[in-house]
């Protein structure tokens, strides 16, 4: 896995390569991750749909044709981490492991949170066209059992709440390699710049769908006191080197939510069949903005159309 140095720190820009067993799999604006080795290896995440053809083929190109995985883990269970898992599962006994909190929206019996994107951003206007509907998983849905997972020796699942109640990360304590879903992201998701440029940095879960912002600080606070040497991330690219420890500890202890938003105040409430309660929405103005801006635009086009229209009458 290629990982650069985070902002900040003494490599800050220089590319590291960490995790030879990790390889990152872009899928649009989200990773997924291929773990292990060609005997046995597991898939985190399973991207947007659509994607999977090109999962296949970075896992076909690093273990050889036909390759599958062992497990798939998913870190929760959003349209752009469990896009795939139907496809890629297909009629092969391959085991999905999530989080109990999770398995509402992976059976079809609860739909998530709606997005919030009055939290303001790039990502929470992008937002708005985001589904929210949970899924149904074909494949057996397998629950986790203490802190292992049999498939991914060498690493433990951690409890990371607030992004979605069912959250999970994984770390591995040989080399500190943490992957932390979007329990925390390593690029500023709020900036439309950095949606491009992906400047490594360690920043706090993707706000409009985060639900439970207390939740989500602790979770953040937790994975600090894991001090990693490499974060692999939903969003943004994986990070290592000395740096990120630090870099992660600042970020739990300037951990702040938006200044407005849904569920700033009040979280959503979730329990074992789903979502149980939610805040009231907020006045979104956006809309309504965008409607007046388009009113002032066609004014303007059709003014601009009716002087041409009178220069251009015969006298």
């Amino acid at each position: 896995m290629q990982a650069y140095g985070v902002r900040g720190s003494q490599n800050e820009g220089s590319t590291v390569q960490v995790a030879p067993d990790v390889t990152r799999v872009a899928t649009g604006f989200v990773n997924t991750y291929i773990v292990g080795e060609r005997s046995r290896w597991v898939l985190v995440d399973t991207g947007i749909n659509g994607f999977a053809p090109l999962i296949k083929q970075a896992a076909e190109k690093r273990f050889g044709f036909g390759a599958r995985p062992a497990a798939i883990v998913l870190t929760h269970g959003h349209f752009d981490h469990a896009g795939n898992v139907n496809t890629l599962v297909g009629n092969n006994d391959i085991p999905v492991y999530a989080h109990d909190l999770e398995r509402p929206y992976l059976s079809g019996r609860s739909d998530y949170p709606p997005q919030d994107p009055t939290v303001g951003g790039a990502i929470a206007q992008m937002s708005r066209v985001f589904p929210h509907s949970g899924r149904v998983i074909r494949a057996g849905l397998r629950n986790l059992q203490h802190d292992e997972i049999p498939e991914l020796p060498g690493w433990r699942w951690i409890h990371t709440p607030g992004h979605t109640p069912g959250h999970i990360s994984l770390f591995r304590e040989s080399d500190r390699v943490l992957i932390a879903g979007d329990a925390l992201a390593t690029m500023n998701m709020d900036s439309w710049t950095e949606q491009v440029t992906r400047t490594p940095a360690v920043c706090g879960p993707p706000a409009p769908l985060t639900t439970d912002w207390a939740a989500a600080r602790r979770s953040v606070e937790a994975l600090a006191g894991l001090e990693p040497r490499v974060i692999a991330a939903g969003h943004g690219l994986p990070i290592a080197g000395d740096g990120v420890s630090d870099a992660l500890r600042r970020c739990a202890e300037r951990f702040t939510p938006p200044a407005r938003g849904r569920y700033v105040n009040s979280p959503a409430l979730a329990g074992p069949d789903g979502l149980e309660w939610l805040p009231p929405a907020p006045p979104d103005l956006f809309p309504m903005r965008a409607a007046g801006a388009a009113m002032v635009v066609a004014g303007a086009l059709g003014l601009m159309a009716a002087v041409r229209g009178r220069k251009r009458r015969p006298v």
